[in-house]
């Protein structure tokens, strides 16, 4: 697995970076691209559904998670 990498979103108009290994962000753009959005607009879904106790990447991780073990 590769280190986090910081990459660049832009959510309700504000940019912002998150700190995601290759292999996750590989997959977030994938999951973004399956369901026809564009990557900061998943990236806002996201960000408005997590808990607040909990940062982004961390939510993107636990999305990516729970979209490939619920398609398996």
């Amino acid at each position: 697995m590769s280190r986090p990498v910081k990459r660049s979103l832009t959510l309700k108009g504000h940019r912002t970076s998150v700190s995601l290994e290759d292999e996750f962000w590989i997959a977030f753009k994938e999951i973004a691209a399956e369901k026809q959005l564009p990557i900061n607009v998943l990236a806002a879904q996201i960000d408005a559904d997590r808990d607040l106790d909990a940062g982004l990447a961390s939510a993107i991780r636990l999305y990516v998670l729970h979209h490939y073990r619920s398609t398996n």
